[in-house]
């Protein structure tokens, strides 16, 4: 048996066979629309930057508030000093510690007496500082025996630093009773 060995005819075309191309990478990957994680991270950046403007504008806001009462208190010892009249200093500084008082307690405007020193007293302030506020009231009515203008002036100014200072305002005991009963 004679066995034919392909001849050298039918192999060239073997040897050739199809034509093959060069292998070719995917194209690279478009950088829009980005990856989820990246807008995860857009989004918490975005945050990030709204809740920082938004509390630098209260600070700010804060401060400029602070600036003009304290403007206010500044104009009242500058009147007292040119005409001495204690009952206008007594009166103005009086209605500027209300107005503060009112931004925190609705009722602060119509208390007298001890209910005005507890709203008074929710602002930290030492015994000697409360008593030269509630002398402010005496000295709008009363002519002055003895008025310290000096020690009230400083003593309205300290309560007025740190009562505009937003997170120093002490809760009311009422009003954390009743919420505590309903709780």
């Amino acid at each position: 048996m004679m066995q034919s060995q392909p001849s050298a005819s039918s192999s060239a075309p073997a040897a050739q066979g199809p034509v093959l191309r060069d292998i070719h990478l995917p194209p690279d990957p478009s950088w829009w629309p980005p990856a989820p994680g990246w807008w995860v991270l857009a989004a918490l950046v975005v945050t990030a930057v709204s809740i920082s403007a938004w509390i630098w504008r209260r600070h700010r806001k804060q401060g400029r508030q602070r600036e003009r009462v304290l403007a206010e208190l500044d104009a009242l010892e500058q009147q007292y000093a040119n005409d001495g009249n204690h009952s206008t200093l007594a009166s103005g500084m009086h209605q500027l510690l209300r107005r503060v008082a009112r931004r925190h307690d609705a009722l602060a405007a119509q208390q007298r007496g001890q209910a005005w020193r507890a709203t008074l007293s929710r602002v930290p302030v030492d015994a000697t500082t409360l008593d030269l506020l509630m002398a402010l009231e005496q000295v709008i009515y009363r002519a002055p025996s003895s008025f310290d203008q000096a020690a009230a002036s400083k003593a309205v100014r300290q309560w007025l630093r740190l009562a505009l200072q937003s997170g120093k305002w002490k809760r009311d005991a009422k009003t954390q009773s009743g919420r505590g009963a309903r709780a």
